[in-house]
């Protein structure tokens, strides 16, 4: 380990410990666990047969292993269950019920969460055959089906001239949706959850309910949008469409633009794009990346500017287009070109790690923000292949687009901010996080915390950052805690399988 980590590290521990809770690596694996699992695939064997349920063979051994996080593609479930209707899902939960079994579930495989979308000894459900999409023109209403990823969605409902409030990667799947959901659509619409119509969802007991804004199960459907994997599996997901009209319709204007220096530059601009733009027409991702390759770090940053519109407004866009650029891809774009702009974003093989934090539109946190990142990255630099800092900002136009539509668990306050991620993908050869790379991100979380008041992004956060108390200034909390008494009271759920802490 490089001199420079490990002062870097040695100078801030002792602080972190005294602030930072410890995350158990739940659920362990033990004898109990492993006779419940078998129970529980057993029971199931009879039930679903083959090949809905699986416990070797190649299918079991792709579900097991193609997980995009390394980490989470070396569990081996006891067992795997393929559903193809919200029926086996049922059955499915539940014997995991009545086993006590540990389990997971995996809709597009691409969390970064170690954990969250697999498990060991235990019967993990994934939705690789359950992945149609649909869009119903007298209900006005898109259908997805669990295992959807976005680039489907979008190349399926293009032709006829509609999209999903979705994700920006095209390898991710409907997962995004449970976590609130960060959109090219979002300054308008407001976060991809706030497009829910209508859900189907089975309970830890097995029992299929169906939840709207307004029926019975309101509560439920609002603990969904932001509440994770908690509350229940969603089977079929009835969202609201954006008309966004075919490719030949490139009645948007953007592209991508490169830069390899001007990093303070590119941070005020930010910042003040951040504190000043409320245009529901205008989006923003700002991404600043370290490539490091045999010991050499190679910045690149990274500028994705769109406008609903015949060109990118300068009192918006100005400050970043003034900025000398390596190159740029600017130019007239369909909501299918933007949609499909950062690619699928699906390759396997290596250690994924994220983390979140939020800030208000000032210069000053941008840059400290930065500075502590490239100290991360220079510190630890041999454990890493990239390491990404990246500001999405997050409009009052899209806080109240959510609010219109019944508001979400997520619950932030007006104003404008930026969703912030932390990410590094760790170096080939490296197959868990190193505990000094886990040291040096908490460090790294208490040195760049969330603005005042101000929501984590649970998509994009640490397993052991606290993201359900940042919602509402502690309302968000209260009420995702009543609602999951209440549709969970043995607590099963966080129990038997991992995900986001504090319910």
């Amino acid at each position: 380990m490089a001199v420079a980590a490990i002062h870097f590290i040695a100078a801030l521990v002792p602080a972190v410990l005294a602030t930072q809770s410890k995350v158990p690596l739940f659920p362990r694996s033990n004898a109990t666990t492993h006779i419940a699992a078998i129970r529980a695939c057993t029971q199931l064997g009879a039930s679903l047969g083959a090949p809905v349920v699986q416990s070797s063979g190649p299918d079991y051994e792709f579900a097991a292993t193609h997980a995009w996080n390394l980490q989470n593609a070396e569990y081996q479930p006891t067992c795997i269950v393929f559903p193809r209707t919200s029926l086996d899902v049922q059955v499915a939960m539940k014997a995991i019920f009545d086993a006590k079994s540990h389990y997971a579930v995996q809709a597009g495989s691409h969390s970064a969460m170690k954990g969250w979308n697999t498990v060991q000894d235990g019967v993990l459900i994934t939705f690789s055959n359950m992945q149609n999409v649909s869009y119903n023109p007298v209900r006005d209403s898109i259908t997805l089906e669990p295992g959807t990823h976005w680039h489907d969605a979008a190349t399926a409902l293009e032709p006829q001239g509609v999209a999903p409030v979705g994700g920006r990667v095209g390898d991710v799947g409907t997962g995004l949706l449970l976590g609130g959901g960060l959109s090219w659509l979002s300054p308008s619409h407001g976060y991809a959850a706030d497009m829910f119509k209508e859900l189907d969802v089975v309970l830890t007991t097995g029992k299929m309910v169906t939840a709207t804004a307004s029926n019975e199960y309101s509560d439920l459907f609002r603990a969904l949008k932001g509440g994770g994997n908690r509350f229940g599996i969603v089977t079929r997901y009835e969202v609201y469409p954006v008309h966004t009209g075919t490719q030949d319709n490139k009645t948007w204007t953007g592209g991508m633009i490169i830069y390899n220096s001007s990093a303070e530059a590119l941070l005020n601009a930010t910042a003040r794009y951040t504190r000043e733009v409320n245009d529901p027409k205008a989006v923003l991702l700002v991404s600043f990346i370290n490539l490091i390759a045999n010991g050499t770090l190679s910045p690149v940053y990274l500028v994705t500017p769109f406008y609903n519109g015949p060109e990118l407004p300068a009192d918006i866009f100005g400050d970043f287009l003034s900025i000398p650029a390596v190159s740029s891809t600017l130019g007239p774009m369909s909501y299918y070109d933007v949609s499909e702009t950062l690619g699928l974003g699906d390759d396997r093989g290596s250690v994924q790690h994220f983390g979140a934090s939020a800030l208000v539109g000032n210069e000053d946190l941008f840059l400290e923000a930065f500075k502590h990142w490239s100290n991360l990255t220079t510190a630890l630099l041999d454990n890493f292949a990239m390491t990404t800092l990246a500001f999405t900002p997050i409009p009052d136009s899209q806080i109240q687009a959510g609010r219109a539509r019944g508001g979400n668990s997520i619950n932030p306050p007006s104003g404008g901010f930026a969703a912030v991620q932390i990410y590094e993908q760790l170096a080939a050869g490296i197959d868990d996080i190193p505990p000094d790379v886990q040291r040096g991100a908490d460090i790294l979380f208490t040195q760049t915390p969330p603005s005042a008041g101000l929501p984590l992004y649970l998509n994009e956060c640490d397993r052991g950052q606290k993201v359900f108390q940042s919602y509402g200034e502690g309302q968000g909390l209260r009420q995702l805690q009543e609602t999951y008494a209440k549709y969970d009271p043995t607590r099963f759920n966080v129990e038997h399988s991992q995900g986001p802490e504090g319910l």
